[in-house]
């Protein structure tokens, strides 16, 4: 008696269609994306941001440096602040959040002690201010002397905001970036003593 059943052969391990994994194998795998750097800047030009339309998710009056050779910015509590008169500019600092779920602080300075604002400012709390509702993109244009804001046209979905407390945004934003005494190196560099 002969059997006349086909073995089929074992399939290969390496074979791309049996290694590809589900679109959703992040969701299955138990994991969470913590999130654990937070950049204090302007939104970049290519960037279509929404800003968090909750007044819990923004600090304002701030007090910050802006160191622009280092590219970095520091916040300044408000004793500091008394002891740097014209050291720092007042700010407010949105939390914002751009397509690609990135989230950052956007510092908007306020108009100075004399009230007056100049247009790079303005513009940029007007384009805040229309974040809050739509996805806005924000240009600098030179000849204007102001930033240029751009709605988006397409059917963008809302953004998804971290389930994280202001609190929580500013300590991991300002990590190692807070100027809270008078030997800060910040401070001592303001006054020539580093």
């Amino acid at each position: 008696m002969t059997d006349t059943t086909e073995i089929s052969p074992a399939p290969n391990p390496f074979d791309p269609a049996a290694l590809r994994l589900d679109q959703s194998f992040a969701e299955t795998v138990g994991v969470k994306k913590l999130l654990t750097t937070v950049p204090v800047r302007k939104p970049n030009r290519q960037d279509f941001v929404r800003v968090h339309p909750d007044q819990a998710y923004r600090l304002t009056p701030a007090a910050i440096i802006e160191l622009k050779e280092d590219r970095e910015v520091y916040l300044v509590t408000p004793a500091m602040a008394m002891e740097l008169p014209g050291e720092f500019a007042a700010a407010t600092l949105f939390t914002t959040v751009n397509r690609q779920g990135v989230l950052h602080l956007w510092p908007v300075k306020l108009p100075g002690p004399d009230g007056k604002h100049n247009e790079w400012h303005r513009s940029s709390a007007e384009a805040a201010e229309l974040a809050m509702a739509r996805w806005a993109r924000i240009t600098a244009n030179m000849s204007l002397g102001a930033y240029e804001v751009f709605e988006a046209t397409g059917d963008l979905p809302e953004p998804i905001w971290p389930d994280l407390p202001l609190l929580e945004i500013l300590k991991i934003a300002f990590r190692g970036h807070i100027v809270d005494r008078a030997d800060h190196p910040v401070v001592r560099r303001l006054r020539g003593a580093a």
